[in-house]
């Protein structure tokens, strides 16, 4: 019996060295046959008890070779045919013919706006400034002058992190504008855009999310005449040469003086429309001198430097200039409203 097992290897090593299967299915054959899970190999391995001690060795090593040659065959023919399917298809590509359209995609409209608002302010001189939107109490409010016993923290609903009266989601980017002041000597002149987080009730016109652009300039002899010039240039660039604005008074802790600004609706010429509530004047920032107890309080001091700060929502803007009457959509990532702005840049 083991002289016939022998022989049957031999005639085995034979068969596969002279394999030569001409197709696919012919290869797959040859696979089922010396590789498949009943292949014609696995039968032998039984015979190795009945092999003489002495050749049990020379016996083990026929069968490792017959599969061992088996696999390498295989895997020749294998890349044979796969390499001749390929030159086969490239044979038949016609590379004259008109390429597959790729879909681009489009900038989304906040991040279209934030980059124009960057571009004006960097044209007269102000860097961008990033830092982090966990924030602590004493840079988001403190610094700004909004002790914890202030009212204006009222005016801000805050995400504060779990187990902690500390850290917070920062409710604008004046934290920005902290940090700079305390790490950076005058003269400084930034706008810092950015993400920031408010508890609010999500609805057509308020979202708890939201971006900022906020900028400050100190030097000496900063005046408000300086900061009316630097927005009315922003008004003019962001929405028409012939854009007006006018200053009203109102109140931010950081600021003193504080005003609100507008420009003169460019929806209706400032005839009236449902953009300027018919009043010919859309509200689109606030601003003010900052108050000389920030700047003690990020040690810089008062006595010889001054300056401004503004701040603007960007999502307000971007909704101005494209007339989108709710908010919800730049949140909400639907494809058929972000493709009305694939020709934006």
């Amino acid at each position: 019996m083991s002289a016939n097992a022998f022989q049957q290897l031999q005639d085995l090593l034979q068969e596969i060295e002279a394999a030569n299967p001409a197709n696919a299915e012919a290869i797959e054959q040859f696979r089922l046959r010396f590789l498949g899970s009943n292949n014609v190999i696995k039968p032998l391995m039984g015979e190795i008890r009945n092999v003489p001690n002495e050749q049990k060795k020379e016996f083990g090593q026929l069968i490792n070779k017959a599969k061992e040659q088996a696999e390498a065959k295989f895997d020749a023919l294998k890349a044979v045919a796969e390499a001749a399917a390929e030159k086969s298809q490239a044979a038949g590509l016609d590379i004259t013919a008109p390429g597959e359209p790729i879909d681009l995609g489009s900038r989304h409209p906040v991040a279209v706006t934030l980059n124009r608002i960057v571009r004006i302010f960097e044209r007269l001189g102000f860097v961008v400034a990033e830092e982090r939107e966990i924030e602590d109490d004493w840079h988001n409010f403190s610094a700004m002058n909004t002790p914890a016993d202030h009212p204006a923290r009222d005016m801000q609903d805050t995400y504060y992190l779990r187990n902690s009266t500390e850290m917070l989601l920062r409710t604008h980017t004046s934290s920005v504008q902290a940090r700079v002041m305390t790490s950076q000597k005058p003269p400084i002149r930034i706008i810092a855009p950015g993400r920031v987080y408010r508890n609010e009730t999500i609805s057509a016109r308020s979202h708890c999310q939201f971006h900022q652009v906020e900028g400050l300039y100190i030097d000496k002899g900063v005046s408000f005449a300086d900061m009316k010039q630097t927005l009315y240039y922003f008004a003019r660039e962001m929405y028409g040469p012939n854009t007006k604005i006018r200053l009203r008074p109102s109140f931010f802790p950081f600021t003193e003086p504080s005003a609100e600004m507008d420009v003169s609706c460019f929806i209706c010429n400032s005839k009236g429309c449902r953009v300027c509530k018919y009043s010919g004047w859309v509200e689109i920032l606030g601003c003010g001198m900052v108050d000389p107890q920030v700047l003690i309080n990020c040690g810089i001091d008062p006595e010889e430097y001054s300056g401004f700060a503004f701040g603007m929502g960007i999502e307000r803007q971007a909704m101005m200039l494209y007339t989108i009457t709710d908010i919800r959509l730049l949140f909400e990532n639907d494809v058929r409203f972000l493709k009305q702005f694939s020709s934006v840049i």
